[in-house]
């Protein structure tokens, strides 16, 4: 009964709204979906994938799917560090996990709802509280959401400003370092072996977008996928330098980064030139993978630090 009285009394609610002005929008779907022209309740199904990049636009949605820690208290990966909001500082509610809550979105009347390919929640059901735009966040990548984000939310403007901005620092990295000169890869065991993405996310486009050059084996792998290679693979990912990352919503430390490669690979470091040298660099994963243009940013500022003010030594041909 609560979840039909609340759909009735939305879509109750909603009717004023059919005059305002509107504009259709294609998601990822394929789907046209009819927008509100300025939309200013927006739930959004994703966190860090679509709920941040949201914020980072100028706006603060209605409500948000989160991840619970482990004394069951709600949060948004990522969210503090990158933003500074979290549903304990913000008038933004928690709208369950995945999948989402479909009687708190309905509750929360929202006058457009953005959802993701990873969202388990029924986009049927979604559509009959409030028009619903579909991001798929793996084949558009990281930051490749912000577009359709920044047309659904008539964001356009705001999202120029903050691309000339990262094209700024991509450009200043270029003109201090010999990028194409240094080689780097990822390196992150996972499954009794190691995740290995075309691109990882944040930091793989700054890396990518700066010039820096990365192992034959690895740019073999489709763009915008991933796989997960053997312990035998191991030095198809040595490079001069090595990143890795922690997960601090699991209030990880940089060692765990290191721990999750010898339990694939014990005796892993004498394998690798860049571990040999010294020259693993491991930065948090919220950070590293978080869809943000100040989390670009950041990788812009670490990767700079990184390959600036000490000599690389360069992996033997």
């Amino acid at each position: 009964m609560k979840r039909l009285f609340s759909i009735s009394a939305l879509i109750l609610a909603a009717l004023p709204a059919l005059a305002q002005d509107t504009r259709t929008v294609t998601d990822d779907l394929g789907r046209l979906v009819e927008v509100p022209a300025d939309p200013q309740r927006i739930a959004v199904l994703h966190d860090k994938n679509l709920g941040t990049p949201l914020i980072e636009l100028g706006v603060l949605p209605i409500g948000s799917h989160g991840r619970t820690a482990d004394d069951g208290t709600p949060f948004i990966r990522g969210s503090m560090t990158v933003t500074g909001l979290d549903f304990d500082n913000s008038p933004i509610k928690y709208l369950g996990g995945n999948p989402a809550d479909i009687e708190v979105i309905a509750d929360t009347g929202p006058d457009l709802i953005i959802t993701s390919t990873w969202q388990d929640t029924d986009v049927d059901q979604l559509s009959a509280i409030a028009p619903t735009v579909v991001v798929d966040t793996t084949a558009r990548g990281t930051i490749g959401v912000f577009p359709l984000l920044a047309e659904a939310t008539s964001r356009e403007a705001e999202l120029a400003v903050l691309e000339q901005r990262y094209q700024a620092q991509i450009a200043q990295i270029r003109r201090i370092v010999p990028t194409s000169e240094i080689t780097v890869s990822k390196l992150q065991g996972a499954d009794g072996g190691y995740h290995v993405q075309h691109t990882y996310s944040a930091l793989g486009k700054v890396l990518r977008d700066a010039g820096f050059q990365f192992p034959e084996a690895v740019n073999a792998i489709p763009e915008g996928t991933f796989e997960t290679w053997s312990a035998e693979r191991l030095t198809d990912l040595d490079a001069d330098i090595i990143f890795m990352t922690y997960r601090t919503d699991r209030n990880q430390v940089p060692q765990d980064a290191l721990d999750t490669v010898s339990a694939v690979f014990p005796g892993w470091c004498e394998q690798l030139h860049a571990c040999r040298e010294d020259q693993i660099v491991i930065l948090p994963r919220a950070e590293a993978t978080s869809a943000s243009y100040d989390t670009l940013m950041a990788m812009a500022m670490a990767v700079l630090a990184t390959t600036s003010s000490t000599r690389i030594v360069s992996k033997p041909e």
